[in-house]
């Protein structure tokens, strides 16, 4: 018996080129959540005051993209899909925002593994490419981009 707590999630062997992973989804949005956010780290019109997000080209308000990014991976987390094997995210590439988050949208989060591979530098690690999406309750996407994250090994 090892005195090593079991470590939860899945290990980069479990990340196949093809696979799909799914989260959530989210709770809705609501106007409370996306001003709160908006105040501490996005303040544009459109995401902190209703009236004037009316008269923004996307006529009501509007959750930062930032947020959503955020509730994507708080989706991730909680689903438990990298957990304790996850070393670090090594970058965000070609991140699209398709369709504004309106408040009463709840998300759903979509990887599916582009490319795996043993890690250069990181001799118990590997390294992960998948596209990830967001859609709505409507199935509708609304963001999309390219992550590559490093992953520990089963045995590392």
């Amino acid at each position: 018996m090892s005195d090593k707590p079991a470590l939860v999630g899945h290990p980069f062997e479990d990340f196949t080129p093809g696979k799909i992973w799914r989260a959530g989804p989210s709770e809705p949005f609501t106007e409370t959540s996306i001003i709160a956010y908006a105040k501490d780290w996005d303040r544009q019109r459109f995401h902190l005051d209703a009236e004037a997000a009316k008269k923004s080209i996307y006529g009501g308000l509007i959750a930062s993209g930032m947020h959503t990014f955020s509730v994507i991976f708080r989706l991730f987390d909680e689903a438990r899909v990298f957990g304790d094997y996850f070393e670090g995210g090594i970058g965000a590439n070609d991140i699209r925002w398709s369709r504004p988050v309106r408040p009463g949208d709840s998300l759903t989060a979509i990887m599916e593994i582009a490319e795996a591979r043993p890690s250069r530098s990181v001799a118990n690690c590997g390294v992960v490419k998948s596209r990830v999406r967001a859609e709505n309750q409507r199935g509708e996407e609304v963001m999309s981009m390219l992550s590559v994250d490093l992953l520990r090994r089963r045995d590392g």
